[in-house]
Formats: structure tokens, sequence, C-alpha cells
């Protein structure tokens, strides 16, 4: 027997947990609303996927009907750009997009794009212009942001079972904080739970660092690389005084993660279709 069982695509979720941070942000944290800058970076982004996947199937398609689910993906590398990427110019939105989109297409190896996406396209648009930052601090650390960002994000890394990627860089990354700050600054709690309780930080985890199609294959080196990246991101933040480093480190270790692959072997992570079938046998 064939029974035919629901399994929406835990893409779907992300892009709507984004868009309902995205208006949560404009509408209750008072952003100023880029409306251009964020139709560039979505726009940009959708196009340059369907032009892709048009070039190598050789196939025109509808722009939501793409077979290889690109897309979503798109969708979410450019929401991710919404959300954290700042410049005052209209053509560094093409450009961070353009970087997201063709890096999983230029930058390949064993079947897997190295970067993700949108870190990508926040790290070389910073590099590369000079006129483009990140705003950890419009996300503030409210209580609000902080059990959204967990309870959405939740969802998400375990319907794609990444959950040990992102509770490995969070207890890392927050262990290591609590013991220069509490213990040895003797720093209030306040400070600490501030600190690690940012909604850029809570985005980080949840929605970047685990993106099963740029993380390692096996549950051992996710969770190594996970503790390596929280590791000289908290250095880099605590004794050099810099921000933002956990994205820049993602990027920076992304190359580690062919030969994470290499040396442990475990089965490559496939997005599961709308539909998945199960094969039931049953004795008559």
């Amino acid at each position: 027997m064939v029974v035919a069982i629901k399994q929406w695509d835990a893409r779907y979720f992300q892009v709507a947990f984004q868009v309902i941070f995205l208006c949560y942000g404009i509408m209750f944290l008072q952003w100023t609303a880029e409306w251009l800058q964020y139709s560039l970076y979505i726009g940009t982004a959708l196009l340059l996927q369907w032009i892709c996947d048009a070039i190598i199937t050789k196939k025109i398609f509808s722009p939501f009907q793409w077979s290889s689910g690109g897309w979503k993906s798109a969708l979410i590398s450019s929401l991710s750009l919404c959300l954290l990427l700042k410049t005052n110019n209209w053509s560094i939105c093409i450009l961070a997009s353009a970087f997201s989109v063709l890096s999983k297409y230029i930058l390949r190896i064993n079947c897997k794009h190295v970067f993700n996406p949108s870190a990508f396209g926040i790290v070389a648009t910073i590099l590369f212009t000079g006129n483009a930052w990140l705003s950890p601090g419009q996300w503030g650390s409210s209580a609000v942001i902080f059990f959204a960002v967990c309870c959405l994000g939740f969802i998400v890394v375990t319907r794609v079972q990444k959950l040990d990627i992102t509770l490995a860089f969070l207890l890392t990354f927050a262990g290591l904080l609590f013991v220069r700050q509490v213990i040895y600054l003797n720093w209030p709690i306040d400070f600490f739970l501030q600190s690690v309780s940012t909604g850029s930080m809570l985005l980080f985890s949840f929605f970047m660092i685990s993106d099963p199609r740029t993380a390692p294959n096996h549950a051992v080196a996710r969770i190594i690389w996970a503790v390596l990246i929280a590791a000289v991101a908290f250095y880099l933040s605590a004794f050099k005084w810099m921000n933002s480093t956990p994205i820049f480190m993602l990027v920076l270790m992304a190359p580690l993660v062919p030969l994470f692959d290499v040396i442990m072997k475990a089965k490559l992570f496939q997005w599961r279709t709308s539909f998945t079938t199960k094969q039931i046998q049953q004795s008559i």
C-alpha cells in the first residue's frame, strides 16, 4: 500500500518567519522602511535565480514553478539581506543579491554550494564596496524578539534536523561569554543576557548557520564546525572588539565543510518535495 503524506518544505516556514520579523521591525521597532532597497534585494535575487535555472535546464519556467525549488532559496537569501544588511546606495542592493545567488552556482564542491548564500552576499558586499554594513543594534534585545526567534527558529531547525548545530553554536558562544563577562569580569548578569539575546545573534543561530545545504553532512562534524565558529567569533568580538563576527566566521570557515564531508562520511542532505511517499507492506 502506498500512502501519500503531506510534508511541507521547511523553507516555506523560514520565508514566513522572515517576513514576520521584517514587519515587526518596521511596525514595532521603528525601522525606516526602505521599500526600494527591499524591492531590489528580492527582485534581483528572484530574477537571477530564474535566469540561472533557465540556463542550466535550458527551459523557461514560470518563476514559481521551478522544479529545483531555487526560488525559495533566493527569497530566503534576499529576505536575510533585508533584515541585516544596510546601505545608502541602491546599486549595492543589486550587487549584494547578485553575490548571494551567483555564489550558489559558481562556488560549488561535491554537489553543494560552499558558502551560505546570504552570509556570503553580506560579507562580500561589505568587503568589496566599503559602503554597506550590519546593524545588530537595530534589533535590540527585548523579550519579545528573544522568544519569537527561539520558538519560530526551533520549528525550522527541527524540520531540517539541524538543531545540533544551532545548539552547539549557541551553547559555546554563550558559555564563553558567560565565563568572561560574569565570572572573570564580574559584570552584571543582565549585561550577559542582553549580549546573547539580540535579534541578529538569534537569527544567525537559527536561520543561517543551520542551513543544511552548507553545513557538514555528519552530525559530529556539524557540532565541531559550530564550536569552531563560535570560539573564533567570541575571541574576535571579546578581544578584538569586532562586530557581527559570527557571520564573517561562517564565511571564513565554510571551506572546511568539504574537508569534514570527506573525513566523516554521511548522507548528503536533500530538500524534500511537497509530498513524500511511504511504502507500507501489509501481509494479507
